[in-house]
C-alpha cells in the first residue's frame, strides 16, 4: 500500500505517475491546501489526504479535493475538481466540483508550482 506524500516543493512528472501506478494507474487523488499552497497525493480516498494535511496544521476551509491525470499532463483535462470533501454548504459550495473559479485559479496555479 502506498503512503501519502505531502508535496511542498517540486515534484516531477515521473513521480507522479509513479504515485498513479501505486494506486489507480492513470489517476492520483490529492487535496491541496489553498493557504500554505501544499498537497497531499497517494491516498486512497480524499478524505484520507484532508487527514494528513489537518495533522500538519492545514483548516478544513483551505482543503480542496482534486484528481490529477499524469498522461494528460498538458491538456486542460490534467487536473479534474471532484472530490466529496468538496461538498460545504457553509463555503457556498454544494457539489463535488469546485464551484468558486478564483479557488480554482488558486489550486491550478499550486499544481503548476509543485508538479513538473
Amino acid at each position: 500500500m502506498s503512503e501519502i506524500k505531502i508535496i511542498k516543493s517540486k515534484t516531477s512528472l515521473d513521480e507522479l505517475k509513479e504515485i498513479a501506478n501505486e494506486r489507480f494507474g492513470d489517476m492520483v487523488k490529492g487535496v491541496v491546501d489553498i493557504k500554505i499552497g501544499i498537497m497531499a497525493l497517494g491516498g486512497e480516498m480524499h478524505a484520507d489526504e484532508e487527514a494528513v494535511l489537518l495533522n500538519e496544521n492545514s483548516k478544513q476551509e483551505d482543503l480542496w479535493g482534486i484528481n490529477l491525470y499524469p498522461d494528460m499532463f498538458e491538456e486542460e483535462d490534467f487536473v479534474e475538481f471532484d472530490s466529496m470533501i468538496n461538498i460545504r454548504p457553509g463555503q457556498g459550495n454544494r457539489s463535488r466540483s469546485v464551484e468558486d473559479e478564483e479557488i480554482r485559479k488558486q489550486i491550478l496555479e499550486i499544481v503548476k508550482n509543485l508538479i513538473g
